[in-house]
């Protein structure tokens, strides 16, 4: 138990930099980061490929599509909205919502896979709903009251921010329960297969989307210094810390304090994710948070591990 939790916090600590990236690089394009960590992602896929090519020559043409489709969305699309909403809103609210991300998931598998995995309580889920709400409420207090005090601040993009937030939120509530019905309806292949093969295949789309941001930027007579900026070594360095940490290293941590811990437990401590991340923006603004954002984030925190404790309850087959 203890090293499973430990392990379980040192994936949150390790996907907190997710968070990271776009405040250190606040001069960059989002669409620029997003493509360069899964860049560096995919090449960081090639060797552990090498290691895997016997099971990866089992995938069929329908399999690599659907990989495709997974990262796509999960991987260049949920990052494109995170950054920007990062940059947009600032760290606190964007991290929020990302935070509610195991409660949204419930909900979502709620409605769509009641008949094989069974329905949670409406009634059950409704006190973790508001708490979550009024979480987030408060934080969005805050950070618009320091906007509103602030003249050159503009509301138009903070909102615009948060709504991007919402859209990485639907790009990964999305990604899981479709990354889950490819595990379940293929029980036979390895999981870490899988994800190297999502790996392999971010590649190819990393470097389209590389070389029509560089192109785009040519043609528009951009004075940003493509091909990796004003600061290219940074950058670099950064890009390819997240690629490896964040999105190996974290799931490797994760994948072992799973294997230790009960399921329950483990998706409550998906939590440290969030706290760390939050940690990290203020420490960036060199800030304690307010009290009223202190309050927020522990109703957030005590909404997910409120939601997290409903069972689901089986549902009778439909005659």
């Amino acid at each position: 138990m203890l090293i499973g939790t430990l392990y379980a916090l040192l994936a949150g600590l390790i996907w907190g930099l997710v968070f990271v990236g776009p405040l250190l690089l606040p001069e960059y394009p989002a669409a620029l980061q997003s493509v360069g960590r899964y860049l560096a992602f995919g090449l960081i896929a090639l060797p552990l490929a090498w290691f895997d090519r016997a099971a990866l020559r089992q995938l069929g043409r329908a399999d690599w599509i659907e990989a495709l489709k997974l990262c796509a969305v999960g991987n260049l699309l949920y990052y494109l909205c995170l950054a920007s909403a990062i940059q947009r809103a600032g760290g606190p609210l964007p991290t929020m919502i990302i935070g509610t991300l195991p409660v949204v998931i419930a909900i979502a598998a709620n409605r769509r896979n009641a008949q094989r995995d069974g329905r949670l309580p409406w009634a059950r889920l409704a006190p973790s709903l508001l708490l979550i709400g009024a979480g987030i409420a408060c934080v969005n207090q805050v950070e618009l009251d320091a906007l509103l005090n602030d003249a050159d601040a503009d509301l138009t993009r903070y909102l615009s921010g948060g709504l991007l937030a919402i859209g990485a939120l639907i790009c990964w509530t999305w990604y899981p329960l479709r990354n889950a019905d490819w595990l379940r309806a293929h029980p036979g292949r390895n999981p870490r297969t899988w994800a190297t093969a999502q790996g392999l295949a971010t590649l190819p789309l990393a470097l389209l989307g590389y070389a029509a941001l560089w192109g785009g930027s040519a043609a528009l007579g951009s004075d940003f210094a493509m091909p990796f900026g004003p600061r290219p070594a940074f950058f670099i360095g950064l890009m390819v810390a997240i690629g490896l940490l964040a999105s190996w290293v974290g799931t490797l941590c994760w994948n072992e304090a799973s294997q230790r811990l009960p399921t329950a437990l483990a998706g409550q401590l998906i939590v440290f994710e969030t706290l760390f991340a939050l940690a990290y923006a203020f420490i960036l603004r060199g800030a304690m948070p307010r009290p009223l954002t202190l309050a927020g984030i522990g109703l957030l925190i005590a909404g997910v591990l409120w939601a997290l404790r409903v069972k689901p309850v089986p549902v009778a087959p439909a005659p």
